[in-house]
C-alpha cells in the first residue's frame, strides 16, 4: 500500500486480463465492413495445449442425470464397509470415465449407521435407463490365463480372447467371490509397495490349481472387461495367500488393491432416487439467475451513488473489476482438474458476495464521514477511514469463510458449489474493497 503507482498499474493489467479471459469467443462478425474473428484460447493453441477457457456448468444448469444408489452391506462384515463403498465408488467412476461423460460426480455418503449411498451427477445424459444400466450393477472380477499356441478352433469357440500388446488369454474359473480381501504391503527386503491377494478356502484351489498351469506365464486380472493388472506367475504358488509385484508406487498399488477389493466384494447397489434435467430448464433457469443477477448489480449501483455520490461511483467501478475477476477466476479453473463448475446455489453465492463487496465499501465510507466531520483533511480522512475499518471488515469477512469452509467440508453437492463460490467471492472481495477502492480514492483526491 506504500506505492500506489505500483498498485495502480498493477490494477490496470489485472483488468486487462480479466477482460481478455472472459470475452467470448467470436467468428466472422463483421463490424464496419470489416471481418472480426477472435478467440481467448488461442495462447493454448500457439503452445499446444488442449485447454479450453469455459464456464464449467453443473448438472442444474447442462441438463443430466442424478442418482441416489443405495449399496446393501448385509453380506459385508462391519469393517470391511468402508472400503466395500469406496470400491464401489471406483467401479462407478471408471464406467463413467470409460462411457466419455465429461465432468461427472461421484460422492460417497454414510447416513446413520447402516446407510451407505452414493450419489452420482451425469451431466449430458438424460435416458435414465441407459444410466441406470451403466452404473447400477455389480463389479466382476475375472482371471485370465495366458495361452502360449491357441489352436483354431480355441480361436473360433470364443474361449480364447486376445488382449492388444500382451496376447491370447482364456478364462478361468477363478472370480472375485473367490476373493476374500485385498491389501497393499511392502516388500521386507526392498521395501517397494506391494498387493497381498488373499482368496478363500475354495478359492484358493482353485487358483494354486491355475497358477500351477500358468508358471512362467502371464495372468491377466480383468475388473468390467478392463484389465487391471497381468503379471507373470513364479513358481512356488501352494497357498490361497499371493502377491502381486511390480513397478507399483504407493498410490497405484492401493488403487489397484481398492479396485481388485471392488470385484471381490459384492455390493449390490438400489436406486433410491432419479431426477432427470432437461438441457432446456437449465437454460432457463441460468437466463432466470442472470438477469437476477444483473438487476441485483443495477440497483446496488443506483443505491452507491445515490448514496455516497462520487464516493458511489467509485465503489461501482471497483465493483465492476470485482465481477471481472470472480469471473475470469471461475473461468481460468476450467482448465485446471479443480476447476469451479457453476451451478444455481453457485450463482446465487456469487450473487451474494458482490452484496457482500459492497458492504465493505459501505463501512470504510461511512468511517470516512465520522474523520470529515471531526475536522480531518481528505487525504488524512481517507487512510484513517480505511485503517480504521479494516478490523471489521476483517472479521466479518473471516467469519463468513469460516462459515463457508464447514459448508464445503460437511456438505456435498450443491452446498458445495455454494460454499467455494462464496468463499472465493469474499476474498476478491477484500481485494477490491481494500486495494482497488483505496487506489483509486488516492488518486481521485490527489
Amino acid at each position: 500500500m506504500k506505492k500506489p503507482r505500483s498498485l495502480f498499474w498493477l490494477i490496470i493489467v489485472l483488468t486487462i486480463v480479466a477482460v481478455f479471459i472472459n470475452l467470448p469467443v467470436v467468428s466472422n462478425v463483421k463490424i464496419a465492413g470489416k471481418t472480426i474473428n477472435f478467440d481467448p484460447n488461442i495462447i493454448f493453441k500457439k503452445l499446444n495445449i488442449n485447454k479450453q477457457l469455459t464456464f464449467r456448468e453443473g448438472l442444474d444448469l447442462s441438463g443430466g442425470t442424478s442418482l441416489v444408489l443405495q449399496a446393501d452391506m448385509k453380506d459385508i462384515v462391519s469393517s470391511q464397509r468402508p472400503a466395500a463403498l469406496d470400491s464401489a465408488k471406483t467401479v462407478i467412476e471408471n464406467r463413467v470415465n470409460l462411457f466419455g461423460v465429461s465432468e461427472p460426480l461421484v460422492q460417497t455418503v454414510v447416513a446413520g449407521t447402516n446407510d451407505y449411498r452414493i450419489n452420482v451427477e451425469l451431466p449430458g445424459l438424460t435416458d435414465i435407463n441407459q444410466v441406470i444400466n451403466l452404473v447400477g450393477t455389480t463389479a466382476q472380477l475375472s482371471f485370465y490365463q495366458e495361452v502360449a499356441s491357441p489352436s483354431a478352433k480355441q480361436l473360433a469357440s470364443g474361449k480364447v480372447q486376445q488382449i492388444p500388446g500382451l496376447g491370447f488369454f482364456q478364462k478361468t474359473n477363478v472370480s472375485g467371490a473367490d476373493l476374500n480381501s485385498t491389501s497393499v504391503t511392502f516388500d521386507n527386503q526392498t521395501g517397494k509397495p506391494q498387493v497381498a491377494l488373499s482368496f478363500t478356502s475354495a478359492g484358493a484351489k482353485k487358483f494354486i490349481d491355475v497358477a500351477n498351469k500358468t508358471v512362467g506365464k502371464r495372468l491377466a486380472i480383468v475388473l468390467d472387461n478392463q484389465l487391471l493388472e497381468a503379471p507373470t506367475v513364479n513358481p512356488g504358488i501352494n497357498s490361497g495367500d499371493v502377491v502381486i509385484t511390480g513397478g507399483f508406487t504407493t498410490d497405484t498399488a492401493n488403487q489397484l488393491s481398492t479396485e481388485l477389493n471392488a470385484g471381490a466384494l459384492p455390493v449390490p447397489l438400489k436406486v433410491l432416487s432419479s431426477n432427470v434435467i432437461q438441457p432446456t430448464l437449465g437454460i432457463s433457469s441460468l437466463q432466470k439467475s442472470l438477469f437476477a443477477g444483473v438487476l441485483g448489480f443495477v440497483i446496488i449501483v443506483f443505491f452507491m451513488i445515490a448514496l455516497y455520490g462520487r464516493l458511489g461511483v467509485i465503489a461501482s467501478v471497483a465493483l465492476t473489476l470485482y465481477t471481472l475477476f470472480v469471473l475470469a477466476i471461475f473461468k481460468f479453473s476450467s482448465i485446471t482438474p479443480y476447476g469451479v463448475t457453476l451451478t444455481l446455489s453457485g450463482i446465487a453465492g456469487f450473487i451474494l458476495s458482490i452484496g457482500m463487496a459492497v458492504d465493505a465499501n459501505i463501512l470504510i465510507f461511512e468511517r470516512m464521514k465520522e474523520e470529515l466531520r471531526s475536522g480531518k483533511s481528505k487525504e488524512t480522512a481517507i487512510e484513517l477511514g480505511f485503517s480504521r475499518a479494516w478490523t471489521s471488515i476483517r472479521d466479518s469477512n473471516v467469519s463468513t469463510l469460516i462459515t463457508s469452509s464447514v459448508l464445503y467440508y460437511f456438505g456435498i453437492g450443491t452446498v458445495k458449489g455454494f460454499a467455494l463460490v462464496l468463499a472465493l467471492g469474499v476474498l476478491v472481495s477484500m481485494f477490491s474493497a481494500v486495494v482497488i477502492t483505496r487506489t483509486f480514492l488516492r488518486g481521485v483526491y490527489r
